[in-house]
């Protein structure tokens, strides 16, 4: 049975065919909405607050560790946009035994999304930061919360993997690993996130806040595990994707290959990890 993604992809269970045919993005997301609605209404419930994070950025002025308060808002809406839609395609393609399990990791994923982005929007709206936010009981109150449905959302991913390893995809060897592999050091990615919170910070070697890259933020005077958290969380795109392409372009090599390319994937979030932790900035200025 083909599911929703290799049949957009012109996939079969043996391989890709000769001829691709890829439909608009639309029949994308509809298709999405039937075989996950729980995710795909996470998703566009981000795209309405990114929205609405971007009218409100030129009106409110203020400013929360040296950004515009509701940049955080706008880019954690594009980061769940990303992660939700990209979670609910890859899910589709596992087999029908799996997909009753699906259905309720992404109700629990759906629902980590939706408290964290309702305390960052709060802690916004009120003018202070949402993370690593002590100050008073309430902002401890609403970052434990945060920190509780962080770690839900890590076990739900936790269980996406473990059925992506126990139920094989449909699609080539490629692919399926690029997807086993993809949520792997994806979950590396979000155990970063966990050790920032640990560490009640994101910056070693200097207070959170102060000049950064530009729309990222991430420190140039310190290092920042920012960067290791954001390449480890995008293996759920990139993996996937190289999986893909190469089962397309060289099947018989396509499994080693993903393999490689997971392995240098891997590589450069340990290198971006240990960079922040000796201190050093990706880019200093």
């Amino acid at each position: 049975m083909k599911t929703a993604l290799l049949s957009s992809l012109n996939f079969s269970p043996a391989g890709p065919t000769a001829v691709p045919s890829t439909p608009p993005v639309r029949e994308w997301l509809r298709t999405l909405h039937r075989v996950n609605p729980a995710l795909s209404w996470t998703g566009w419930l981000n795209v309405g607050l990114a929205g609405l994070a971007l009218v409100l950025l030129p009106l409110d002025q203020r400013l929360v560790t040296g950004a515009l308060v509701w940049l955080k808002l706008l880019k954690f809406s594009l980061s769940i946009i990303a992660f939700a839609w990209t979670l609910g395609w890859l899910l589709a393609d596992l087999p029908a035994a799996a997909q009753r399990s699906v259905r309720r990791l992404s109700l629990g994923v759906a629902l980590s999304m939706a408290v964290e982005q309702a305390v960052i929007f709060i802690q916004a709206a009120r003018g202070t930061t949402s993370h690593y936010n002590l100050a008073t009981a309430f902002d401890g109150l609403l970052f434990a919360a945060m920190g509780i449905f962080i770690a839900v959302n890590t076990a739900m991913t936790v269980w996406a993997l473990y059925l992506a390893w126990r139920h094989r995809p449909h699609g080539p060897a490629g692919y399926v690993w690029g997807l086993r592999l993809g949520l792997l050091v994806f979950l590396v990615g979000s155990m970063l996130g966990g050790l920032m919170i640990h560490n009640a910070q994101h910056t070693v070697g200097a207070p959170d806040g102060g000049p950064g890259l530009p729309g990222l933020g991430w420190s140039t005077r310190a290092g920042d595990l920012r960067a290791a958290h954001f390449l480890g969380m995008h293996a759920l795109q990139v993996l996937p994707l190289l999986g893909w392409a190469l089962s397309r372009w060289t099947p018989r090599r396509a499994a080693l290959l993903t393999w490689a390319g997971a392995t240098l994937y891997a590589g450069a979030v340990a290198g971006l990890f240990a960079l922040a932790l000796a201190g050093r900035p990706l880019w200093a200025r």
